[in-house]
């Protein structure tokens, strides 16, 4: 029989800023929409592999994604049990929530698996675009978070945030952190060429010059960005909530192999594959053209008759995983999974997952996703709870701080 893939236990305990076994899952199953995904696809292995207790796929019809509603009605048990036991055990914090109008729908999970509801907020556009931002409800002396990731039209989601920050400083919050599920212009972190700009820099001067105290960042493109800024900045790392989902998979750990789709993901394709029974390793040489263009020349590693889980931080048009993925079919890959963070997803990203390259493009919410993005391939995890959970623990740590000031 084949070698299955030895899964630690549940933990008992929310750990999300390292890989440590103890950590690999969270108190709850994530949960997560899979979007017309047959699981008849799936391997069967033996009984003795792990299986996470994930709730069931959400129905959707006529090939139309539907928003869940989270509310007492809706939300499934083990989520609203966790969110009774915070609201009732934190309910005295003084700590505000808010949302920019990047992605509502992660913003409103996040409070509800807080036990908290979202702050009042009026965000609007005159009619020249200029972006106005008023707080409906006192934060003096409060810890305000504010969840807005600089997604596409980045430029605007950006300012948004940082016209945010400034009306919660005038009006006198104790301490302002960015809850930035993804983080923009992480990409331009360094000059690769004469009179380049670095824009992630700029950023993080833009951010700490409007008034933020503390970030709280997903998954971010290069992990040097964080010694950018001059305030501390919590790097989340969003891999355990894909790793929960893939155990429940069951794929047999002879078949399985984790592909960095570049020599540059090939540290975090290893921590992923260390989670994975230690994985083998195998890694797409590719030479870029240009920006946004990809050329795959060869392939370090056999994937010949196995599973191949690619891993990445993001998908923008997806032509360095899609020509991955035509690579390893080329060398006798079974099945192609695509695994990442953040699915900025610009044009034809679409066409390229959709094309049947992939079994499976397991992504999460850190960005909105449009309706006409979904294709049957898709399943989308949620990370509310690890936010919600990673807000809670620098909340308490900054509460204990302040006392000893």
């Amino acid at each position: 029989m084949a070698a299955m893939m030895t899964l630690p236990s549940p933990s008992k305990t929310w750990s999300f800023w390292s890989f440590s076994s103890s950590s690999f899952f969270t108190r709850f199953s994530l949960s997560h929409k899979s979007v017309g995904f047959n699981d008849s696809r799936c391997r069967i292995c033996a009984s003795n592999s792990f299986k996470c207790d994930l709730p069931q796929p959400v129905n959707y019809g006529n090939g139309k994604p539907t928003i869940p509603i989270l509310n007492e009605r809706t939300l499934p048990k083990f989520l609203e049990s966790a969110r009774m036991e915070t609201a009732v055990n934190r309910n005295g914090a003084k700590l505000k929530v808010f949302s920019g109008t990047a992605n509502p729908e992660l913003s409103q999970e996040i409070a509800w698996c807080m036990g908290l509801q979202l702050g009042k907020i009026n965000i609007k556009r005159f009619a020249d675009g200029e972006i106005y931002v008023q707080l409906q409800e006192s934060v003096r002396g409060c810890d305000v978070y504010l969840v807005q990731p600089t997604c596409p039209p980045a430029n605007e989601n950006l300012m948004e945030l940082l016209i945010m920050v400034d009306a919660c400083r005038r009006a006198s919050a104790k301490n302002i952190t960015l809850v930035i599920p993804y983080f923009g212009y992480a990409r331009a972190d360094r000059k690769t060429q004469g009179r380049e700009s670095i824009a992630a820099k700029l950023v993080a001067n833009l951010i700490t010059e409007a008034g933020a105290n503390r970030v709280l960042a997903c998954d971010i493109h290069s992990g040097q960005s964080m010694g950018y800024f001059d305030i501390p900045v919590d790097h989340v790392y969003c891999q355990p909530v894909i790793l929960d989902y893939l155990a429940s998979k069951r794929i047999c750990y002879d078949d399985l192999v984790v592909v960095s789709p570049d020599v540059g993901g090939v540290a975090r394709a290893r921590a992923f594959a260390k989670k994975l029974s230690d994985a083998p390793l195998a890694i797409v040489d590719k030479r870029r053209q240009g920006h946004n263009v990809a050329e795959v020349m060869n392939l370090i590693g056999d994937v010949k008759g196995k599973v191949a889980v690619m891993v990445d931080d993001m998908i923008d048009t997806a032509g360095t995983i899609a020509k991955g993925a035509a690579l390893l079919h080329q060398e006798g890959a079974k099945e192609v999974y695509a695994c990442c963070t953040h699915a900025v997803f610009s044009p034809p990203a679409i066409e390229r997952l959709s094309g049947g390259l992939f079994q499976e493009v397991i992504i999460t919410n850190t960005l909105p996703m449009a309706e006409k993005n979904y294709f049957p391939q898709l399943t989308v995890l949620s990370v509310a709870n690890l936010l919600g959970e990673t807000i809670w623990r620098v909340h308490d740590d900054c509460s204990v701080s302040s006392i000893f000031q």
